[in-house]
């Protein structure tokens, strides 16, 4: 029989020469990887502990599990090195029965320093070190399930679902050490099979079969397999079939089914990656309060606990290696080891529609032939390891609409940021119809987008790059909006649920977060904008939000009250008294005077719940609730100081750049920016897409949004004015 022996307990941990005892899971990084700074270490500790042989019936064989050790791990029993992994998202396993001893040693070198082959080594997330996810003994008979596979259980379970949708035959192949026969049994039947050159291999046919049918009936189907030296692993699967169309978008079941949902990444403030069963159930329930119905589990293997739950819960998932950033041409053989991995790991799980081949990768570098050429292996590789699941990639805004890379994978997705790091919300709108119009057979998603919020900043007129709750919320509700509008989108996905530790960061009042997440780091604050996606997706549980909780002291005369809620109609009491009664869909907003000095209570109510909140009407604005890192620039010149007849900076950068006599004004003006500051004007200077996108956009507002001075502006300004058009 099998046994399982947890090693968690009493670890000697040394860093930098300085030991501590420990127990797992742990990083080293659950606080300098979300502070940044210089104290973020990325190198080499080790982990020493000490155990004594099992006891093992005849034959019996040990092996050392380890879920996850970042980044690279070479494990040692006794002195002698058992094996070496790179990659700190997958399981590996190493037989020790051989080498133990009555009384053993078992020392775990773990490295999550900087490499030229083993990914992630270039993201915007922190790269935890640690032996994150525990490690355990695994005692099984001679003949047993592999344990040597690439880390899977030693199942793979291949459910066909009929075109009518009625029936399923389900292939279920067993990857075996040893001889002998193994005995299958699922839905109620039973077959037993031998084992042939280490496989054994049967087929059921489920009439009437129960469909995994997304949120609405996760239904989960169990194998077990037993072999006859007593050897037992069991798996759980679904039956279902998944499509895309260019038009239609995600098709589950033969049903037309958008995937609208959110990322996560797997760290939590004051524990880092290291996380239990506890924290992936807590996360499960605030997606689920939600009312996602996707999850793009970015960007590496999650934790089997995590997909466990997807399956549970009906969640589709998108899984993806943390091939990320920029291409390493010493990491192809990492990136296809990663990705054996993933595929062997995880391909019973029914929530996993896909298989992500990158990230944003030629957001550091340039679209050449290795890197082509790395991204055809991958996905050749994908379709012979599984020909049930279609491969997909998540572009940066970047990249050019006719690159070659976008043919590679089966559909695609994009990473856009239009009305956060530049242009305007609306240019989001116009890529999707503008790639849709030229690609109408292209199947293609929204894999990223959002904006950094810290609840502690408000504002009435929230602009972007203000980093307020309130721009995160204007800035979800143009982009839903824009979604609803675009079925032919197969997948959208806000970055991020929650935020997470980015150790390069320092902004918008955090070190080292990145504050894109619908709900904070520590998971105790819900954002304003989660409610509206909850208004949007939750259909089960009626509510209602009241924005602006933390907006408190107001200093504008009239200011605005913002709700959102699930139900069409909602009644606004100010200090008790009806305000006014609105119908609406998912957004209701309300003007109230205000009177100096006065405190209102605000309550929200619908046929089925009710909200509350206080504000008190101040004499002036409330510094605390501005990120001191903004350069606001307002007020510039009054409209009547601009003659239409002659250029301005309110006239957009492609009527500026026309005019050879403007167009060199404002090219030189550029050129300083990007030598000075580094930013996207030298990322974009050679891209015609995002050219062509910026061209549409006002130079007032580049000019705010890039945090220029009023001074400055006026007389750029003022230069444009004597040129006639």
């Amino acid at each position: 029989m099998r046994k399982t022996i947890a090693l968690n307990d009493s670890w000697q941990f040394t860093e930098n020469g300085n030991t501590a005892l420990v127990n797992l899971p742990h990083t080293w990084n659950a606080v300098d990887g979300q502070d940044g700074g210089n104290d973020y270490y990325r190198g080499a500790c080790v982990y020493e502990k000490t155990f004594h042989k099992p006891a093992l019936s005849e034959g019996e064989r040990v092996y050392l599990e380890i879920p996850g050790a970042a980044m690279s791990a070479v494990v040692y029993l006794n002195g002698k090195e058992m094996i070496r992994h790179e990659g700190g998202y997958s399981l590996f396993r190493t037989d020790l029965t051989d080498d133990l001893e009555d009384t053993n040693t078992l020392r775990i070198e773990v490295d999550n320093s900087a490499s030229d082959r083993v990914y992630p080594q270039y993201a915007d997330f922190t790269f935890y070190g640690g032996l994150y996810r525990g490690v355990n003994l695994i005692i099984v008979p001679e003949s047993h399930f592999s344990l040597d596979y690439y880390g899977g259980n030693g199942l793979e379970i291949t459910p066909v679902v009929s075109e009518d949708y009625k029936s399923a035959v389900v292939t279920v192949k067993a990857y075996v050490n040893g001889e002998g026969t193994v005995t299958f049994k699922t839905a109620g039947m039973e077959k037993t099979v031998p084992v042939k050159d280490g496989i054994a291999f049967a087929q059921f046919n489920i009439e009437n079969v129960h469909l995994w049918n997304g949120l609405s009936d996760p239904y989960l189907y169990e194998m077990t397999a037993v072999l006859n030296s007593g050897d037992t692993v069991t798996a759980s699967y679904g039956c279902r079939k998944v499509s895309v169309d260019p038009e239609k978008g995600f098709i589950l079941n033969g049903k037309v089914y958008p995937l609208r949902g959110v990322s996560r990444h797997q760290d939590l403030k004051g524990k880092g990656n290291a996380l239990d069963q506890e924290d992936h159930e807590r996360d499960m329930e605030i997606i689920l309060d939600l009312g996602a119905n996707t999850l793009r589990l970015a960007h590496y293997q999650h934790a089997q606990e995590f997909y466990d739950l997807c399956d549970k819960y009906g969640l589709v998932v998108w899984a993806e290696i943390p091939y990320i950033s920029r291409h390493m041409k010493n990491g192809r053989e990492n990136t296809v080891s990663q990705m054996k991995e993933l595929i062997v790991q995880n391909y019973n799980h029914p929530s996993i529609v896909c298989w992500g081949l990158s990230n944003e990768i030629t957001a550091a570098s340039a679209v050449d032939s290795d890197l082509l050429e790395n991204h055809r292996i991958l996905n050749d590789l994908c379709h012979e390891m599984d020909h049930t699941r279609f491969t997909t990639m998540a572009d940066v805004f970047m990249l050019e609409t006719d690159s070659e890379l976008l043919t590679i994978p089966d559909v695609n997705s994009y990473n856009l940021y239009f009305g956060w790091y530049l242009g305007e919300l609306e240019d989001n709108d116009r890529f999707f119809d503008e790639y849709h119009s030229t690609y109408p057979d292209r199947v293609i998603g929204f894999s990223e987008y959002g904006a950094d919020a810290n609840p502690q900043y408000q504002s009435p007129n929230p602009s972007r790059g203000d980093y307020t709750e309130s721009y995160q919320a204007v800035y979800h509700e143009h982009i839903l909006r824009m979604i609803e509008e675009r079925p032919y989108l197969w997948a959208t996905h806000v970055w991020n649920l929650f935020d997470f530790a980015a150790d390069g960061r320092d902004e918008g009042g955090k070190h080292g977060e990145n504050q894109k997440g619908l709900v904070t780091f520590d998971r105790k604050t819900k954002k304003d904008a989660y409610y509206l996606y909850k208004a949007a997706w939750n259909h089960k549980t009626p509510f209602v939000h009241l924005c602006g909780k933390r907006y408190v002291n107001r200093h504008e005369d009239v200011t605005e009250i913002k709700v959102y809620s699930n139900e069409p109609e909602v009644t606004l009491l100010v200090n008790g008294e009806k305000l006014e009664t609105k119908t609406s869909d998912k957004i209701f907003t309300f003007d109230l005077n205000l009177e100096k000095g006065k405190t209102y209570r605000i309550e929200a109510v619908t046929a089925h719940d009710k909200d509350s909140m206080e504000i008190v009407s101040v004499q002036e604005p409330d510094s605390s609730y501005i990120y001191a890192g903004t350069k606001a620039v307002t007020n510039w010149f009054d409209s009547d100081e601009i003659d239409p007849d002659y250029y301005s900076i309110e006239d957009t950068l492609g009527t500026l750049r026309s005019d050879e006599r403007t167009a060199a004004i404002v090219n030189r003006m550029m050129e300083q920016s990007a030598a000075s500051r580094g930013d996207l004007a030298e990322q974009v200077k050679d891209n015609p897409a995002l050219q062509k996108m910026l061209e549409r956009q006002k130079l007032s507002k580049m000019l705010q949004q890039a945090g220029a001075d009023a001074d400055s502006v006026k007389q750029l300004n003022s230069v444009l004015q004597k040129i006639k058009k």
